[in-house]
């Protein structure tokens, strides 16, 4: 799992790929059978997630202030 700081370090291209492998790693999860499923990694990609795309986020609406 990745904190902020690791992410804020990330271009942009490095974060559109964790979000792909993210979102993979999420998709694969999923259709694991029940018993072989393990809900941190979902949470945790999830996580990954939802950092990246607030860095992103956050990297946009500062480009378009300035």
């Amino acid at each position: 799992m990745t904190n902020m700081q690791d992410i804020k370090k990330k271009s942009d291209a490095e974060l559109t790929d964790l979000v792909r492998s993210a979102r993979e790693t999420v998709r694969q999860e999923r259709f694991k059978d029940k018993f072989s499923r393990k809900a941190s990694v979902i949470k945790n990609a999830k996580l990954e997630i939802a950092r990246s795309f607030t860095e992103l986020t956050a990297r946009r609406r500062n480009q378009e202030t300035k």
